[in-house]
């Protein structure tokens, strides 16, 4: 977990931090992977309330505000804003676009205008939270 604020999420990392974790749960829980219990059942033996990839994501949202509001070297490499010229090929993820999908689409501009009040960043990073985005 340590360094994950920096980590860009794409969907087939996603799918295998989620089968991982539920591989961590099945061994913590000692459940045989012979044992025909469901991903749900599971889940609801650990009593799990929270999952790493959302864990990440709130990481990602709480760093990206703090290099925002910072303004300095880090706020134009996150945002893709310094001169020169594209690379070829498809372009890479950004940190913004991790934050569009766990916000939603088209909330990433005004999101990133909310960066500057803390105690509001610190509301929509804690209700995105719980929504389970």
């Amino acid at each position: 977990m340590y360094g994950c604020e920096a980590w860009t999420i794409s969907k087939q990392i996603q799918d295998k931090l989620e089968a991982t974790e539920m591989w961590f749960l099945r061994r913590m829980l000692q459940i045989p992977w012979t044992a025909k219990k469901t991903s749900e059942r599971v889940l609801n033996e650990a009593n799990k309330r929270r999952s790493l990839v959302r864990t990440i994501r709130k990481r990602q949202a709480t760093f990206l505000g703090h290099v925002m509001r910072r303004g300095k070297l880090e706020h134009l490499v996150t945002t893709g804003k310094f001169e020169g010229k594209r690379s070829r090929g498809r372009q890479r993820e950004k940190i913004t676009d991790g934050l569009a999908t766990w916000l939603g689409p088209g909330r990433v501009t005004e999101t990133l205008t909310d960066v500057k009040d803390w105690d509001l960043w610190r509301d929509i990073i804690a209700n995105a939270y719980k929504q389970g985005t």
